[in-house]
């Protein structure tokens, strides 16, 4: 018999990928492909950095996310500049342009998933779902 971690982890599995969707699907800021949208929130959370260094943090090579950033650059949400400490080197950047975008995500995403709690659970249910987001960072905390 199989452990009931097994049928919980695969029904949150799927729950999660549903809400990704859902979230998605309410943020109709940026037309992004996937791949250009890990990008853009790759460079969001670390800041500049190069070609290079972006295609191994997503395990591309980098001749792929150098055609993925020249897109995104062509779109106006990334920059290149000069590297200060190595001026052969040109580190990527979001625009402002890329940021009030996110900014602005960010909150569709986040007015949708409020009203749809507030919409679908009582009081009560909201109180629990708020103590089960403890349990689900710790699992989140997991290596």
């Amino acid at each position: 018999m199989e452990h009931p971690s097994v049928d919980v982890g695969n029904q949150l599995r799927l729950l999660v990928a549903e809400l990704n969707r859902k979230l998605r699907a309410h943020s109709t800021v940026m037309d992004l492909t996937r791949s250009q949208s890990a990008v853009v929130s790759t460079l969001d959370r670390i800041g500049p950095t190069s070609t290079a260094d972006l295609a191994r943090a997503h395990g591309m090579r980098q001749q792929s996310m150098a055609a993925i950033v020249t897109a995104l650059t062509d779109a106006g949400l990334v920059v290149g500049s000069p590297d200060p400490s190595d001026r052969r080197r040109v580190l990527l950047d979001l625009t402002g342009t890329a940021r009030t975008a996110l900014d602005t995500g960010r909150l569709q995403r986040a007015d949708w998933l409020s009203h749809a709690i507030g919409s679908a659970l009582t009081d009560d249910e909201v109180e629990r779902l708020r103590d089960a987001l403890g349990l689900l960072q710790r699992v989140a905390d997991q290596p």
